[in-house]
C-alpha cells in the first residue's frame, strides 16, 4: 500500500473503529501514532482500495490486537476533523465504528498499537480516551446489553 500523506490531506480518509466486548470489559489500544499518541482509544484503522468497512474492522482489529469478533453491528458514523494551531486542517477522517463480542484470540499489541488491555466500562476513566471515543464506547455498550 502506497503511503499517502494523511497529514493535511487534500480528502478525507474512511477509517473504521471497534467496540470490543469480552464479558463486562471493552478492549482499549494505546495509539503508537500521531494523531493522539499516547491515548487509549478503540482498534481500528484505515479502509483499504477494494474491502468493505466490515472487512477493514475485522482485519485492523486482528493485526492490532490478535482478536477476532463474531458478527460486527453498526454503532455510528463519525467525523474527526483536527485542525491545527492556524486552522488549517491537519486530519481529516470519516469513522465507521461498530461493535462486536469477542470470539477468540488473546490481546496483544502489533501494528500501530503501543499497548492493549480489557477495561471494566466503570474504569473508562482512568484512561485517556477522547470524548468522541468514551461516547462511542457507551452508545456500543447499550445496544450490547
Amino acid at each position: 500500500m502506497s503511503r499517502e500523506k494523511r497529514e493535511y490531506p487534500e480528502r478525507p480518509y474512511v477509517g473504521v473503529g471497534i467496540v470490543v466486548f469480552r464479558d463486562d470489559k471493552v478492549l482499549l489500544i494505546q495509539r503508537n501514532k500521531e494523531p493522539n499518541k499516547g491515548k487509549w482509544s478503540i482498534p481500528g484503522g484505515l479502509q483499504l482500495l477494494g474491502e468493505t468497512a466490515a472487512q477493514a474492522a475485522h482485519r485492523e482489529l486482528l493485526e492490532e490486537t490478535g482478536i477476532k469478533v463474531d458478527q460486527l453491528s453498526l454503532v455510528d458514523v463519525v467525523d474527526a476533523i483536527i485542525p491545527d494551531e492556524q486552522e488549517k486542517i491537519q486530519y481529516h477522517y470519516t469513522l465507521v465504528d461498530y461493535q462486536g463480542r469477542w470470539q477468540s484470540g488473546e490481546c496483544r499489541p502489533g501494528d500501530d498499537a503501543k499497548d492493549v488491555r480489557w477495561v471494566d466500562l466503570n474504569k473508562l476513566d482512568s484512561y485517556s480516551l477522547l470524548e468522541k471515543t468514551r461516547n462511542i464506547i457507551f452508545k456500543a455498550a447499550g445496544k450490547y446489553v
